[in-house]
């Protein structure tokens, strides 16, 4: 099992992205949210089932009920993942 952090722009765009969802529709922020806790809780149980994009350095997890990716990173030997980024697939994930 991983230990998973999320630097802090993760933490902002978790932030605005529930807002947001919230502000079209009560509940849907929180949905949103358990789906991201969801699948934070898959990346620190076996971030390897998720692929290396665009980079040998990050992988990425799809949701599947929200347009996002959570893209992060491994220190293997550390046992620890880095969440870079939870960004809605319109954003362009070269940034990274």
């Amino acid at each position: 099992m991983y230990t998973v952090k999320l630097l802090t722009e993760a933490e902002i765009e978790v932030s605005e992205a529930c807002k947001w969802y919230e502000n079209k529709q009560h509940g849907l922020g929180r949905s949103l949210l358990a789906e991201i806790d969801h699948y934070l809780n898959l990346i620190a149980k076996d971030p390897f089932q998720f692929p290396i994009r665009f980079s040998e350095r990050y992988r990425f997890a799809v949701l599947k009920k929200f347009p996002y990716l959570i893209v992060f990173r491994m220190e293997e030997d550390k046992k620890l993942i880095y969440v870079n980024s939870v960004f809605h697939t319109s954003r362009n994930p070269i940034n990274f």
